[in-house]
């Protein structure tokens, strides 16, 4: 299926920008601890005997050791998802075919979108697509897969790179459709520039809904998205 550019346009201003966030994603080394002051030398006591119930000098060390020489874990962002929305928008020119996108994507705190996932399905024609975008960064030869469940991880390789991301096309067969409905997860899976696996699950809820359903009204989706890019207040 060939997606001209317009509708490559229209796809990814549907889903808002998507900012160059594969670091945030990234698994980052665990910071080195700087070794701690010596302090004074003191005078040497004779070791106190070991009080009952308490662990013996070896067992304290090494307990001691452990607990220093575990690797704090990276902080992967918050992402919050956006519902399934489905839009068809008025064609710009005449007799040209009308174009419907279903569409969801997850976002960080800032409002920014992070990834996403769009069907878009051409009137008239039979195929359909499945579009994903991953943040900018990204390693391009490895491609990109995408996981529904536990099913079979299918393959695509990245088709363009703008300043919004990396997107990658899937033939969206009746059957990927079918699996998406009755699905609970979509996994989006690239590999980061420092060879880091990403790995993003998008909920399923709700997608047999928007996809069936009637499209929104194009005011309502805008003012959907301009709600969704507004920064979420820290709770913490």
């Amino acid at each position: 299926m060939v997606i001209r550019r317009p509708l490559l346009a229209k796809s990814t201003m549907m889903l808002a920008v998507i900012g160059a966030l594969s670091q945030a994603l990234a698994q980052q080394p665990p910071p080195q601890q700087q070794p701690a002051p010596k302090a004074p030398a003191a005078p040497k006591a004779a070791p106190s005997p070991p009080q009952k119930g308490s662990p013996a000098p070896a067992q304290q060390k090494g307990a001691a050791s452990a607990a220093g020489q575990q690797p704090s874990q990276p902080q992967q962002p918050q992402i919050t998802f956006s519902p399934w929305a489905k839009v068809c928008p008025k064609p710009s020119e005449a007799n040209s075919q009308k174009v419907c996108f279903t569409g969801k994507d997850g976002r960080v705190e800032a409002g920014v979108p992070l990834v996403a996932a769009v069907v878009i399905e051409a009137e008239g024609q039979s195929k359909k697509m499945l579009r994903i975008t991953v943040p900018l960064g990204m390693a391009l030869p490895p491609g990109t897969r995408v996981i529904i469940d536990d099913g079979q991880p299918i393959s695509a390789p990245y088709v363009t790179c703008i300043p919004n991301g990396c997107m990658a096309d899937y033939e969206a067969s009746q059957e990927l459709i079918d699996h998406m409905k009755k699905g609970k997860g979509l996994a989006l899976q690239a590999i980061s520039g420092n060879g880091q696996p990403v790995n993003i699950i998008l909920p399923l809820a709700e997608f047999a809904k928007a996809h069936d359903g009637p499209p929104m009204d194009p005011k309502d989706f805008e003012e959907q998205q301009r709600k969704l890019q507004q920064p979420r207040p820290n709770v913490n």
